[in-house]
């Protein structure tokens, strides 16, 4: 029989909507059984309180085998569901306000070059709108924090994430900023595009068969962190994407879809040090305190190691 959790509503539909069953196309028996299957190991991990990093220690082995399950769980809405436990967990412990989470995704990298206060993400070569992004970090009582870490990655405007794409340099769309005394970053890279799941592979597959699709809506991911505060992981996404409110990995949040403005004027431009108009975007993260140590750090589970000179 299906958790507490699992049988509320919220999560009944959210079931639906993983198992394609909101969709006209697939195949109706596929759709059932993935359903069932998803239900049942939800139940899993609610009536047995699986932690995050065992679910990642697990997704770990699988992957050793078939690396698309990195791919297959946030599209089968497993990270998502890890989210709902813990903001469930939250709203129990009267924990609310701050900076929603979202998912971390698996083309994290550790080691990304740090700055202090501004840092430029990309290297230049791509020819793609350039971004300003800029916003403070503020702790729950809105006092400014400074020396937290932004660390920030996100896709080129061919969905390919650097690391992972070997066309790119190292780090490129990837730094650490330092925050000021005023908790303020700054950065300057290019608008990212979304991406895809890869064409006729497994997970394409399996999505398709249930009349789904496997496309992320452009989006900027983000760690948070500083002494004595919980860690974030979250991550905005570029509004006015075809694919943001359809998301295959269940990862948008309307509090975490800044407004986009483009800047035309010649004194906006000229104060980037800038040729022609440009997005920008502001945004501020606020982080809750933290009650252990461990919350402070970043949840343990198998990345992608350092890139090496």
């Amino acid at each position: 029989m299906a958790s507490e959790l699992v049988q509320e509503s919220g999560v009944q539909s959210y079931l639906d909507r993983i198992a394609g069953v909101d969709q006209p196309g697939g195949d109706a028996r596929t759709k059932a059984i993935v359903r069932r299957i998803v239900s049942d190991l939800f139940t899993t991990i609610d009536d047995f309180d699986v932690t995050a990093e065992e679910f990642w220690h697990a997704l770990h082995f699988l992957q050793e085998a078939a690396p698309e399950f990195g791919l297959i769980a946030p599209g089968l809405g497993f990270d998502h569901f890890l989210d709902i436990r813990m903001d469930r967990a939250d709203k129990a412990a009267g924990i609310a306000g701050g900076t929603p989470r979202t998912i971390e995704g698996p083309l994290y990298v550790p080691g990304a070059p740090l700055a202090k206060g501004f840092a430029r993400l990309d290297d230049g070569t791509d020819t793609g709108e350039t971004l300003i992004m800029h916003g403070r970090v503020f702790d729950r009582d809105g006092k400014p924090v400074a020396g937290a870490i932004v660390d920030v990655w996100h896709a080129n405007t061919k969905g390919g994430y650097s690391v992972f794409d070997p066309s790119q340099t190292a780090y490129n769309n990837r730094r650490r900023i330092e925050t000021g005394a005023d908790g303020s970053y700054k950065f300057r890279s290019i608008v990212p595009s979304g991406y895809s799941v890869p064409p006729q592979g497994g997970t394409d597959r399996l999505l398709s068969a249930i009349g789904r699709h496997g496309n992320r809506p452009a989006h900027i991911h983000f760690f948070v962190s500083a002494p004595g505060l919980r860690h974030l992981t979250t991550q905005i996404n570029i509004n006015g994407d075809p694919y943001l409110h359809d998301d295959f990995a269940f990862a948008t949040h309307d509090d975490l879809i800044p407004e986009i403005v483009r800047r035309e004027e010649p004194d906006a431009i000229h104060a980037e040090n800038l040729n022609g108009p440009f997005s920008e975007i502001a945004f501020d993260f606020v982080l809750h305190p933290a009650a252990e140590t461990a919350e402070t750090e970043l949840m343990a589970r198998h990345r992608a190691p350092a890139v090496t000179a």
